[in-house]
């Protein structure tokens, strides 16, 4: 039964987790490809237009709409892979496999940063800032080069926990569904999880459901950086210490700890003033300065999100099989 929950049908969960794994590090995140995301982006903006209007922007609008986004996210994933599997089981792993691969984002998370690294290698730091703009939401039009590298370490370490360690924790729990609610989750949070007059109450509901579906994971990576660092050759004793010491700072209550791990196991400080929209945001230190923030951290910090989604593919799949063997 819990099989059909999930959508495997027939072929262990993890088996369809891990050829999704497999995808994402040979693709990435093409852009001819429509992406699931990129569809839960436009329901919500749709629905946004029409509870606003018939409901306003208060509490009860917002949690209606994150409700119904989330929700209605689970019932098309679920409807699809059972459809599929009605037709035939091995449509059903397909589809299930392929929408698991959606969830997914280290290759793209590694080819966007990349791509600001390079351009720092190049010497061409306008199109280093370009690039950074891309896959960040603070102003990068005046920043120089450790200020840019700041900006991707942090994205590159705070995304291993959005983008990579809780959508594999919610497939291995419920499967291609699960995964794909966690990303409405996500998304709904960075379109109107925002303090500003528009969204503070609208986009509440929104905001407290990411922070609590990306509890667990966060803490997972807790645990999981400094082991990632070890493999890396990085001071795991470092990352450790600076984790649990800094790791609260962060005004969210999850940001900061795969930031603080970041900072620990590069032996670099990240955190301070950011500017949105011309805005100033002081975002607290984590970590300590032994090392300046160099280009070299870019890809050091690539290499630390790769290992943590090993890790976490590879333990949790040890654990569902254990826990779960008599379900599949």
């Amino acid at each position: 039964m819990w099989e059909a929950f999930t959508g495997s049908f027939g072929v262990r969960l993890e088996w369809c987790l891990m050829a999704a794994f497999a995808i994402d590090l040979v693709l990435g995140d093409p852009r001819w490809l429509p992406h699931p995301v990129r569809l839960i982006g436009r329901a919500c903006t749709s629905l946004e237009a029409v509870l606003a209007r018939v409901l306003g922007r208060g509490y009860v609008a917002g949690m209606l709409y994150t409700l119904v986004i989330v929700a209605g996210v689970w019932a098309v994933a679920a409807g699809l892979v059972g459809l599929a599997a009605a037709w035939d089981w091995r449509a059903g792993v397909a589809v299930q496999v392929l929408l698991l691969y959606t969830t997914l984002a280290a290759r793209d998370l590694d080819v966007e940063s990349r791509r600001v690294f390079l351009a720092l290698e190049a010497g061409d730091l306008p199109r280093a800032r370009g690039d950074l703009s891309q896959i960040v939401g603070r102003d990068t039009a005046g920043l120089d080069e450790s200020e840019v590298v700041r900006a991707a370490v942090e994205t590159v370490a705070e995304n291993t926990v959005d983008g990579v360690v809780a959508p594999l924790v919610f497939a291995l729990i419920g499967g291609a569904p699960a995964a794909l609610a966690y990303k409405a989750i996500n998304t709904l949070d960075s379109m109107v999880g925002h303090l500003d007059e528009r969204y503070r109450k609208f986009g509440w509901a929104s905001a407290r459901l990411d922070d609590a579906a990306n509890y667990l994971p966060a803490r997972l990576a807790r645990l999981l950086f400094p082991l990632a660092s070890l493999a890396c050759g990085l001071d795991a004793v470092r990352c450790w210490k600076v984790v649990w010491r800094d790791g609260h700072k962060s005004p969210s209550p999850n940001a900061g700890i795969p930031e603080a791990a970041v900072a620990g196991a590069l032996g670099v400080r990240l955190g301070g003033v950011n500017y949105y929209q011309g805005a100033v945001l002081f975002r607290p230190f984590l970590g300590d300065p032994l090392q300046p923030l160099s280009r070299r951290h870019i890809p050091a910090a690539i290499r630390l999100m790769y290992v943590v989604a090993f890790l976490t593919l590879a333990l949790g799949t040890a654990i569902r099989m254990l826990v779960w063997h008599d379900w599949s």
